[in-house]
């Protein structure tokens, strides 16, 4: 662990969707990033397609950025089945940490990071009845949210007190996914991934996923950030990476 003077800079981006037509559209933001940031998060959907050919996109651009990167996946990473492939692929660069369910402290800062999944939020959650095809759905959902609480339990274990971070894919709140269809809520995420981080008491979360959704929600005195690449876009950001400090 390192310690920091400054309060540590969060930079986080989610929806690269990196295709192998990007070659060198990444390399001056990656750079840019790593001058004003100590820590950059990527929430998932880095590929496009989930293909080899764009995680070495990705690769060779994200070589030039040298602080320590924590990401997770998207689903459009696993569209293909080789996320693990996908994975290893990234994480072969030194600094670049991919969390499935896991934890790593940071600049003294414990962060934990699954992908999430869907299923509703509050009242309106599906639940575990019906069809086996409905309560598998659900299941991915409940295990997902099973293993965010494992990471962050680990965190206070090891690091008791340590400020705490939650990076996703799927969104834990409705609020940050307003401006989607209402009908496709249950595809952008879950309140299950709520319950970990407030129980928790996570300083911030951060997601993805939802392209026309808000920047800027909350979880009681979790704030919870979607920072999906359009979305950025939309609010001025030159460089698509949303900044956030912890003291």
């Amino acid at each position: 662990m390192t310690d920091t003077k400054h309060p540590v800079r969060i930079a986080a981006v989610a929806d690269l969707h990196i295709t192998a037509a990007d070659k060198g559209q990444w390399t001056e933001c990656f750079k840019e990033v790593a001058t004003q940031a100590d820590i950059l998060l990527l929430c998932g959907d880095l590929t496009d397609t989930g293909d080899e050919s764009e995680a070495a996109v990705l690769y060779d651009e994200l070589k030039v950025c040298n602080i320590p990167v924590i990401g997770v996946m998207g689903n459009h990473d696993c569209e293909k089945g080789r996320q693990k492939i996908i994975c290893n692929m990234i994480q072969g660069i030194t600094n670049v940490h991919i969390l499935d369910g896991e934890a790593i402290v940071v600049h003294d800062i414990g962060f934990a990071g699954v992908k999430g999944f869907g299923g509703g939020f509050d009242g309106h959650m599906l639940s575990m009845f019906g069809e086996n095809a409905m309560k598998a759905f659900v299941q991915e959902a409940v295990d997902e949210a099973l293993h965010l609480d494992r990471a962050l339990a680990k965190i206070e274990k090891e690091h008791p007190g340590m400020k705490k971070l939650a990076l996703l894919h799927y969104s834990p709140v409705s609020e940050t996914i307003a401006g989607e269809p209402e009908q496709i809520y249950p595809f952008l995420g879950s309140s299950r991934l709520a319950e970990p981080l407030a129980r928790h008491k996570v300083v911030a979360a951060f997601h993805g996923h939802a392209h026309h959704g808000r920047l800027e929600g909350h979880l009681g005195d979790v704030k919870v950030f979607n920072v999906a690449k359009p979305i950025l876009l939309g609010a001025g950001y030159k460089h698509p990476f949303f900044m956030f400090e912890v003291s």
